[in-house]
């Protein structure tokens, strides 16, 4: 039976020892390979041009273009690339700015080697990894935004389940038949009508209200 290949990962930091260390992380584990690394967000920018990776390991406080810019500049510049944040940082205003800027996942730096390989293989399969305290924060930002509707039609009722289930947009139009651009009519208006600004925010929500089986 033939392999498939390794999830392809980039390392985002201005610290050249925390690199050296995430690096030694990842070289445990066979299924993910480190194919570059940058000291800035500038420098990742041009790397994931370059390289194309499936899922960037990205510093949060940087000089220059920080994390939630480089995010941001990734997500619009390369789609099929997936970012963690990796921070030592939990507070509510930085998790939303991240996740608002596309990062699929928000860990902190006091990750364990295991839970980090399993975020990246999840972010690959567009899966969603919080820190326990990125993950209340979220919440927190859900439930303080439970002013919103939640008449979602039918449609986007099935939206958002497969939202909540990991799912990323292309993804979602597979499994309903339908095109990308109408996925993202759907979970644009499911954010509006539930007052929430990221699909993290939207799923926490949901379950906070049960509002998928």
């Amino acid at each position: 039976m033939k392999e498939s290949r390794p999830v392809r990962v980039a390392i985002v930091d201005d610290h050249a020892m925390v690199r050296s260390g995430l690096s030694a992380f990842l070289t445990v584990f066979r299924d993910v390979e480190l194919v570059g690394e940058a000291a800035s967000g500038e420098e990742a920018l041009d790397l994931c041009a370059r390289l194309q990776p499936d899922v960037v390991l990205m510093d949060l406080v940087m000089p220059g273009m920080d994390g939630v810019a480089a995010t941001c500049a990734i997500r619009e510049q390369c789609p099929k690339t997936q970012v963690i944040i990796l921070t030592s940082f939990g507070e509510l205003a930085r998790v939303r700015a991240a996740l608002e800027a596309g990062a699929i996942s928000y860990l902190l730096k006091n990750v364990s080697a295991d839970e980090l390989a399993s975020a990246i293989r999840g972010a690959a399969s567009g899966q969603i990894s919080l820190s326990p305290e990125a993950a209340r924060a979220v919440i927190t930002a859900a439930a303080d935004s439970g002013t919103g509707s939640t008449d979602l039609t039918e449609t986007e009722r099935r939206v958002l389940a497969l939202m909540v289930d990991g799912q990323s947009n292309p993804q979602i139009a597979d499994s309903l038949g339908t095109s990308l651009s109408t996925v993202k009519f759907h979970v644009s208006n499911i954010l509006s009508k539930l007052g929430v600004s990221s699909r993290t925010e939207a799923v926490a929500q949901a379950l906070r209200q049960h509002l998928v089986t």
